[in-house]
């Protein structure tokens, strides 16, 4: 019997050590301030900050944000104030927090990638950088790089190339094949995958006949994507041998175990942070809970094992 006490929660996600196997999505906890009185930290591993840009960027036209069943349209637009005015600014601030930060990089030329990424990781608040190729509101670059194996390769080797930090890429899933593209991010040097972004879509407003996403359209978030980055996760785990941050649609206990028997090492919680600050502790908390239950010490124990064996693979194949 296995006391919750002694439940290992811990991960390694390319070399970025987290304490926790929860990460809080970018854009979603800004650097966790905003939720200092709403919720406990113990449950939150890492904290993805705002993708950064090499230059300032306003951002899409408002409306940005729509609720839709089971999820949110939005389209930011990468609003942000540009790598160098955050790192003067605002980077000192990370020093003191309780968990791991991890950097997130967008841009629309490999050599913007580049500048930002070695902005990022000169500091020592920043444990790890994401690579935010996969952007679906921004009409330039930034998605072609997430839909072509080659240009996501491209952008990482790039990156790879100013650091020896944890490098996680997140993929689109607005693509034919992700695994193609995931095993171009793994080649190129990748240490890890989050699999996956929002789902483009669109709303339209059915009195003005008009989009109602002053850009038109956006990214979709919350549960609706769930199975959909599920499926991603699952077939992607087969695919390439880094581990995988699973998001999409992540609420409750019960959803994030989906995504760690899918093949994910470590889950990241965008959308519901909105709605409830506290859905990370709990699920911590019923992590420990579940693997307890049934004997397990260790996250380990559990990643992957929806996958079929071996012997399963080989009868698909012949049966």
């Amino acid at each position: 019997m296995v006391s919750v006490s002694e439940v290992d929660l811990s991960v390694d996600v390319g070399g970025l050590h987290l304490r926790r196997p929860t990460l809080m999505a970018s854009g979603c906890y800004g650097s966790g301030e905003e939720f200092a009185l709403l919720a406990e930290p113990a449950g939150i591993g890492a904290i993805v900050l705002k993708s950064l840009t090499k230059e300032p960027r306003v951002g899409n036209p408002m409306p940005r944000l729509v609720h839709t069943p089971s999820g949110m349209l939005n389209a930011i637009g990468l609003a942000n104030p540009g790598v160098d005015w955050y790192l003067e600014h605002e980077a000192v601030k990370l020093s003191s927090l309780p968990y791991a930060i991890v950097g997130s990089v967008a841009g629309f030329s490999v050599d913007e990638y580049r500048y930002v990424c070695e902005r990022l990781a000169e500091r020592s608040e920043i444990a790890a950088i994401e690579l935010n190729v996969s952007c679906p509101n921004v009409a330039s670059e930034g998605e072609t790089f997430a839909c072509d194996p080659e240009l996501t390769a491209r952008v990482v080797r790039a990156a790879r190339a100013t650091t020896r930090k944890p490098l996680i890429v997140k993929l689109s899933p607005n693509v034919t094949d992700i695994t193609e593209v995931a095993r171009g991010a793994e080649a190129a040097g990748a240490d890890a995958l989050a699999i996956v972004n929002t789902v483009r879509g669109m709303a339209i407003d059915v009195e003005t006949w008009r989009p109602r996403l002053g850009n038109g359209a956006g990214g979709l978030s919350g549960p609706a994507i769930r199975p959909i980055a599920v499926l991603a996760v699952y077939e992607v785990a087969r695919a390439v041998r880094v581990p995988i941050v699973g998001q999409g649609g992540i609420e409750t206990l019960f959803d994030a175990l989906e995504f760690f028997l899918a093949g994910a090492s470590a889950i990241a919680i965008g959308t519901a942070n909105f709605g409830d600050p506290r859905v990370p502790e709990r699920i911590v908390t019923g992590l420990a809970e579940y693997l307890a239950e049934r004997g397990l010490n260790s996250m380990s124990e559990i990643v992957g094992k929806a996958q079929p064996s071996r012997a399963e693979r080989t009868w698909g194949a012949t049966g």
